[in-house]
Formats: C-alpha cells, sequence, structure tokens
C-alpha cells in the first residue's frame, strides 16, 4: 500500500508539474501575442500619424499659397482704381 501511495504521490507531482508547463507556455504564447499585437499597432497608428501630419502639411501650404495669392491681388486691385 506504502508503495501504491508513492507512486500516486509521484504520479500527481508529475502531472502538477506537466500542467504548470502547459499552463506557464500558454501564458507565455498569450503575452507574447499580445505584445506583437501591441508592437503592430504602434506601427499602425505611428504611420497614420505621419501620414495625417503630412496631409496637413501639405492643406497648410496650399493654404497659404492661395492667401498670399489673394493678398497679391487684392493689392493689384487697389493698385489699379
Amino acid at each position: 500500500m506504502a508503495s501504491f501511495k508513492k507512486s500516486f504521490e509521484s504520479l500527481k507531482g508529475a502531472s502538477h508539474s506537466a500542467a504548470k508547463g502547459v499552463s506557464d507556455s500558454t501564458v507565455q504564447a498569450a503575452q507574447d501575442a499580445v505584445q506583437q499585437v501591441a508592437d503592430s499597432s504602434k506601427e499602425t497608428v505611428s504611420a497614420a500619424a505621419q501620414d495625417v501630419s503630412r496631409q496637413t502639411q501639405a492643406t497648410i501650404g496650399k493654404t497659404a499659397d492661395k492667401a498670399s495669392d489673394s493678398i497679391k491681388e487684392f493689392g493689384q486691385n487697389l493698385h489699379t482704381k
């Protein structure tokens, strides 16, 4: 009976170790997946922010050019009157 109990305790310990190993591996895989998503999101957000910045700068440049042209035209109209 003592032998059976010892074998059972050994099996129980091995099962516990195996379950802990699987659990640890699962947790690590989940953490890795979350990190990959976070890194990917950072890259996507950064690329989008850069694109928006480029578009904003282009719009500001076009608006400034139009404002400058309007001011010049207004000045010419004043000069000819």
